[in-house]
């Protein structure tokens, strides 16, 4: 099994007034030519956005991007047609594909938005974008994982194309969990939103994250209740 550990401090941060982000790989200004991706997971975004700001209109194409508001809800509108608000309980994904515009704002004049925004290469360029919004049931995330993206249309969640998966778990305190590959050829980049771990002999607290690969499973003990981003990726990976 081979590790890489990412402190929550070690990653980059820009505090813009209206948007205070950290950036677990290389994006925008903060560059770490170290910090560039794990396989095909490009970006892991923490942003939080103040009341009633937001990112005007911009281009994505080719990536996959996966949208997950941990505390408000976000204003989304883009260039095939959606307009929607995601709140928290649910997730967007986007294939940007060709190329989409979009737009995306805090809605709420009061209470600032925390987000996760995750953005993993496709394993196809030059796709029709596609658009996708559901909410989970965040009750079976209580000591186990639940998928929220798979490769598979017809699995649960949503889907994107990639193989990769990402599931989030809530474990109780004193909790011993286990991870399993999907795809033995893959690695999975665990982060703690909230509490404390420990696998192995690495102790992970709040925002810390360790990448995993060349290994079937990871297992990992809750030292409290805790918050578990689970993404799972190609370590190698072509765009078609």
């Amino acid at each position: 099994m081979k590790t890489i550990f990412h402190s929550a401090i070690s990653r980059g941060q820009a505090d813009h007034g209206w948007l205070n982000a950290k950036h677990s790989f290389s994006f925008a200004s903060w560059y770490n030519p170290d910090r560039i991706h794990f396989g095909a997971l490009r970006v892991l975004n923490d942003d939080i956005v103040a009341p009633g700001m937001g990112f005007g209109s911009h281009p994505h194409d080719n990536m996959e991007i996966i949208t997950i508001p941990m505390n408000g809800s976000i204003r989304h509108q883009d260039s095939i047609g959606n307009s929607s608000e995601i709140t928290t309980g649910e997730i967007q994904v986007m294939s940007a594909g060709t190329e989409v515009r979009h737009s995306e704002f805090n809605p709420d004049h009061n209470q600032p938005l925390h987000l996760f925004q995750i953005w993993i290469f496709p394993n196809k360029r030059g796709i029709e974008p596609r658009y996708d919004q559901f909410r989970i049931d965040q009750h079976k995330m209580t000591d186990q994982f639940l998928q929220l993206v798979s490769p598979d249309p017809a699995d649960e969640g949503s889907w994107i194309h990639q193989n990769a998966w990402i599931h989030m778990a809530k474990p109780s305190k004193g909790r011993v969990m286990t991870y399993s590959m999907k795809d033995h050829a893959n690695g999975v980049y665990l982060m703690v939103v909230e509490g404390k771990i420990k696998i192995g002999e690495q102790l992970l607290e709040q925002k810390d994250a360790l990448g995993v690969w060349d290994t079937n499973m990871v297992s990992f003990e809750t030292l409290e209740n805790s918050k578990i981003l689970a993404i799972e990726v190609p370590m190698i990976f072509d765009i078609h």
